[in-house]
């Protein structure tokens, strides 16, 4: 984090429109065009991918959060600047609201519907707020391997990629039902434009609880040998 505080916002502003950019105009193909344009995985991999590239692009420079979760995780457990945290969520934001702007201007506002997140039929609010915070908890432990977890071996420069697979999967497997967000930001600004508010609280409450959640669990599984040492030594007294 040496980059100077407004390129980092700005990098997070910019890696959150092309995220969520990819995203969005995958699920504009399926209103526009029909499903047979393209299918859930052609979605999913938008959002996937679509984060891949952002991190790819703009990473180096702001730490390539793009999620509002994943931001409020990482102070959590100390490896983020609580007094930035605020900062990185309004650029978040900003960058979601141009993204959802551009898809307006381009298919019309009504498009903005469809980018809402809603839990699937076959599952009730409190399941679908599971089901977003343990995906977020996985994809901020896995952001945590990938970029600070000493004895991985797979840490660095297949972090990009690894990143946007927990979004891809999480998205395939678990999305169908619990709307597939796993980012406050993505189902926040869709609202700026079509003002449906009513299950907004599962993606805000489920995604930063699992945030901090995921951080907090995997600061104490992979970087505190010395709880489970005494652990040990009390099991065997």
């Amino acid at each position: 984090m040496d980059q100077p505080l407004p390129a980092r916002l700005a990098a997070e502003a910019l890696g959150t429109f092309l995220f969520f950019f990819m995203g969005f105009s995958g699920i504009a193909v399926v209103v526009e065009t029909g499903a047979g344009a393209i299918g859930p995985l052609g979605v999913a991999a938008g959002f996937g991918f679509g984060l891949v590239l952002a991190i790819t692009a703009f990473g180096h420079v702001s730490g390539g959060h793009y999620n509002p979760a994943v931001t409020a995780g990482l102070a959590a457990c100390g490896r983020f600047p609580a007094r930035e945290v605020v900062l990185y969520w309004i650029a978040q934001v900003l960058g979601g609201i141009c993204a959802v702007g551009t898809m307006a201007l381009v298919f019309g506002h009504d498009l903005a519907d469809a980018l809402g997140t809603a839990p699937g039929a076959g599952i009730d609010d409190w399941g679908a707020l599971i089901l977003e915070a343990v995906v977020t908890a996985l994809l901020v432990m896995v952001i945590l391997t990938v970029t600070a977890g000493e004895g991985a071996p797979w840490r660095g420069m297949m972090a990009p990629l690894l990143i946007g697979l927990v979004i891809f999967t999480g998205a395939t497997a678990v999305g169908p039902e619990s709307g597939g967000s796993f980012n406050p930001a993505r189902s926040f600004v869709p609202i700026v434009y079509n003002g449906d508010w009513g299950e907004l609280w599962i993606y805000l409450v489920g995604p930063f609880a699992g945030g901090v959640i995921g951080a907090v669990v995997w600061t104490y599984v992979c970087t505190r040998p010395d709880i489970w040492t005494r652990t040990d030594q009390t099991r065997k007294a």
